[in-house]
């Protein structure tokens, strides 16, 4: 987060500071073809902070390139006044002027990925900016040849009238919209999607998106989905063939919302759902992604929702354990179906036998009260863990680095891993080998036990049936199993490490709560068969689907051979 602020700050000086010098070079000293070249320097400068800053204003900077590109064109004529060039001056005055409100109202426009519409005017308003970078080093180009003026004229004019054109559609399609809807409407009209995904979160969030995928895939019907932030479409579009539609406005809802559409789906509790939520012609259900005993798993704006899709028994009781009253025939036990493919391991690992350990230190949230983060104690931990001798697989979540304090932490653990691997040879994991190149269940399956903070990744790893441990970050002591139950299946390890030794000896040798992980893992989860676990989540969402619009109950979750056994 701070590299990545300091590389802002470097872009903008240099945009600035090179533009001021070019200017001052090119006007007030008779050094033009050092402001020509710094002007140069200066366009490169300004195109690398568009990279750096979408979206950024760069209107200062631009108006000083311009200005010290054509005083140097103008002095390098020696002709005095040149209509041509007076009237280049003027359309790039104009196209400055323009960047800013064209790229706003582009930014307002209906985005799709996966539909085969494409609108130019968004495209060009977008890049609006990079054209005029462009232009200006053409007439830079120009003036240093030296070309003849109506070279420059001829290509601003054509960055000018494709501008212009961009700016009278765009205001063509706000003031006078067609009563039947614009391109995407009539895209998707064709489809007949039967239901949305529907999604709003911060930068980084793709995940809770991307787990649901193959799912919503596999219900068999044609659905869409709408995002509200601009940065998910190219990520979630490039995991599905599903048309992926950036809504930037409400009215642009409105676009998205086909006849044909029954059902709405969301995976968080985001305060743009309520943009959606209020289109009562359809079911809106609740997906969540993931299932904890979190504060945020248990939120009273579910009773929102027509239809709260959760994996056991468990978040039901959660919501009533909190004082959340949400009438029991919304809620739908479907499991969860991401955990499908994690191999369930019901014996016991010989003692003595190598380890492989998987963290998982959660984000120390919005608000202090859904801190549950270990990073600050993790250190110790990792420690001990080596000691005995175990690889450790580390995977951070995915806004760790959003707190500065937590990033550092983080950064401490990944160096005790690497001095260990190149001392010991044992491959640990950690980074991006441990959070992109694997899968959460790619994780799991490679480990033998799990330590995590509270968090949705033990709901999952308990499917495994192997052992884990939970840290207690709280002042709750006793209670803090009263708090969060899932615990009670676990092996607590407490904020100051006092028990660290006794906890390692039962996560990784004597696993005295084998039985009762079983017993959890019903509640949690369900007890659908291991064979066609998914088909409860599918056939529920089917269910919202048919004509009728019955209401779905709960499959029966009779016990799966494993966990009858274990």
């Amino acid at each position: 987060m701070r590299g990545d602020l300091f590389r802002k700050l470097i872009a903008r000086c240099l945009s600035i500071g090179l533009a001021v010098l070019a200017f001052l070079a090119a006007a007030l000293t008779g050094a033009t073809g050092w402001g020509l070249a710094l002007a140069v320097a200066a366009l490169g400068a300004a195109a690398v902070e568009r990279r750096i800053r979408p979206g950024a204003d760069t209107a200062a900077e631009t108006t000083l390139i311009a200005a010290a590109v054509l005083v140097a064109y103008a002095r390098r004529l020696d002709g005095g006044f040149d209509p041509a060039l007076a009237l280049t001056a003027l359309a790039v005055l104009g196209l400055v002027l323009l960047v800013g409100p064209l790229r706003q109202a582009g930014g307002l426009e209906i985005r799709t990925a996966n539909l085969p519409v494409r609108s130019w005017a968004t495209l060009v308003a977008t890049h609006l900016g990079d054209a005029l970078l462009g232009l200006l080093a053409v007439v830079a180009l120009a003036a240093a040849a030296p070309l003849p003026p109506l070279v420059a004229l001829v290509a601003a004019v054509l960055v000018a009238a494709a501008a212009g054109a961009v700016g009278s559609d765009l205001a063509r399609r706000r003031f006078r919209p067609r009563a039947s809807g614009g391109a995407v409407r009539r895209a998707l009209q064709a489809r007949k999607p039967e239901f949305v995904l529907y999604f709003s979160a911060p930068p980084g969030s793709e995940y809770q998106v991307t787990m649901w995928l193959p799912y919503l895939e596999r219900i068999g019907r044609p659905f869409l989905v709408v995002l509200r932030e601009p940065e998910f479409l190219a990520p979630i579009a490039a995991a599905t063939t599903a048309p992926v539609i950036y809504c930037p406005t409400l009215r642009a809802l409105d676009e998205v919302l086909v006849p044909s559409l029954k059902v709405a789906f969301y995976v968080n509790h985001g305060a743009k759902n309520s943009h959606f939520i209020r289109f009562t012609q359809l079911t809106h259900v609740q997906l969540h992604h993931g299932d904890s005993d979190k504060a945020p798993s248990a939120n009273p704006v579910s009773a929102i929702f027509d239809r709260i899709f959760v994996a056991g028994q468990a978040a039901i009781e959660r919501y009533a354990r909190v004082g959340v009253d949400i009438p029991a025939e919304k809620f739908v036990v479907v499991g969860r179906p991401q955990v499908e493919s994690i191999e369930v391991r019901a014996e016991r690992l010989p003692v003595g036998t190598a380890r492989t350990v998987l963290y998982t230190p959660t984000w120390t949230g919005h608000h202090a009260d859904a801190d549950y983060c270990s990073l600050p104690v993790a250190e110790p931990l990792l420690r001990r863990l080596l000691d005995r001798g175990v690889t450790v697989i580390l995977r951070a979540h995915p806004y760790t680095t959003q707190n500065p304090a937590s990033a550092r932490q983080l950064g401490r653990l990944t160096e005790l891993l690497a001095a260990d691997r190149t001392r010991t040879g044992r491959q640990h994991l950690w980074g991006t080998a441990a959070s992109r190149d694997l899968s959460l269940v790619e994780c799991v399956n490679r480990s033998d036990a799990l330590i995590s903070d509270v968090s949705g990744v033990i709901s999952d790893y308990l499917y495994s049936g192997k052992p884990f441990a939970v840290t207690d970050m709280g002042t709750d002591g006793d209670a803090f199993t009263e708090r969060f139950p899932l615990a009670t299946a676990g092996y607590v390890l407490r904020r100051d490490m006092a028990n660290l030794d006794e906890v390692l000896d039962q996560l990784l040798d004597t696993d005295p709560l084998s039985a009762r992980r079983w017993e959890t893992r019903r509640r949690y989860l369900g007890g659908f068969p291991a064979e066609s676990y998914a088909e409860a989540f599918l056939e529920a969402a089917r269910r919202e689907l048919e004509p009728a619009g019955k209401a779905p109950a709960p499959r029966s979750a009779e016990a799966d051979p494993v966990s009858a056994t274990a």
